[in-house]
């Protein structure tokens, strides 16, 4: 089994990180660590399995994050994630919505610590590929770091190696979800703190991040860094990842040769039955701070989701840009 590179991956978002746009980043980046959106356990075992498991094979390396609390349901929800043929399933500890506190999962977990080592044991039972958890700094009334290390601590000891942290905690009384991605204060040093005292085990820091710069910086504390919206918004920053952080000679390719390369992907979507504005919503900050950018956006954003949309009218978005000279 080849090992995972952690140094960068994105982020699970709701909504956002479906196959398509996956797809899309692995344009912009070979190197980094792909998340799906999160599936709960319930969905996987009685809805439509293909079309929550379904990603291209381009998305290796790819990972599967789970929503649930039961270890039998986890463990069978892994069991698939390897048949899949996912490189990881992740247990999500850190999601503070309201329907992941009606379920008792998300970020909910993070109240109880041996529920999670439970579930990961049973995860690591019943498949082979790694079992990670995604998770807060703390909840509610968890204000110490003392109580995030023994959050990590019983997890760590069922077995887990890695520990992805977004540097927030959620505030789940109170606080929309969209809240608690901005409103709760970072705190990184606290997640410097863990990899200092678990220096066995890997971990990934998340929340705020929004340059490479910054990027490079948390990673000479932690192994690994995650972005989510900044990588959404302005994926064009995923183009210098593998050069950066993963030190790749491959070259940079250019926006230009992105669109050669997702146009032929898209037509192939259209013709299997997908509408062409849940693709190309992912790639409206492609051409971010470019000129032209504001007509590709509108363009797409005013036609795509027509019922007849064709890829002319992607093509004609794309020729709207002008690509600039180096």
């Amino acid at each position: 089994m080849n090992t995972i590179k952690r140094t960068f991956s994105i982020a699970p978002m709701m909504d956002w990180s479906d196959h398509h746009c996956r797809y899309f980043w692995r344009l912009l980046t070979r190197q980094s660590l792909l998340y799906t959106e999160m599936v709960t356990t319930g969905a996987l075992i009685h809805g439509d399995r293909e079309r929550f498991l379904h990603f291209n094979a381009e998305e290796h390396p790819v990972a599967l994050q789970l929503g649930g609390s039961d270890p039998v349901d986890l463990a069978q929800c892994a069991r698939w994630a390897q048949e899949w043929g996912y490189d990881e399933v992740n247990l999500n500890c850190g999601c503070p919505s309201d329907r992941v506190q009606s379920g008792t999962f998300g970020a909910c977990l993070m109240a109880k610590p041996l529920l999670v080592a439970d579930c990961v044991k049973a995860m690591r039972d019943a498949c082979d590929i790694p079992v990670t958890v995604k998770h807060r700094i703390g909840i509610d009334n968890m204000e110490s770091y003392q109580e995030l290390a023994g959050f990590v601590a019983p997890i760590a000891e069922a077995g887990c190696q890695v520990f992805i942290v977004h540097a927030r905690k959620a505030w789940l009384k109170g606080l929309s979800p969209k809240q608690n991605r901005e409103v709760p204060p970072l705190n990184y040093p606290w997640v410097y703190q863990l990899k200092r005292d678990f220096p066995e085990l890997t971990f990934v820091i998340n929340g705020g991040i929004q340059s490479l710069e910054e990027c490079e910086t948390h990673l000479t504390h932690v192994d690994g860094v995650m972005i989510g919206r900044e990588a959404y918004q302005n994926p064009w920053m995923l183009a210098e990842v593998d050069s950066r952080l993963f030190g790749s000679d491959d070259p940079v390719a250019s926006r230009e040769q992105v669109m050669e390369q997702l146009i032929p992907y898209v037509s192939r979507q259209l013709a299997k039955g997908s509408h062409l504005n849940h693709i190309t919503r992912h790639i409206l900050g492609l051409y971010r701070g470019v000129p032209g950018a504001r007509q590709f956006r509108r363009h797409l954003s005013e036609n795509a989701y027509q019922k007849d949309a064709d890829i002319d009218v992607l093509k004609n978005a794309y020729g709207s840009v002008l690509e600039p000279t180096a």
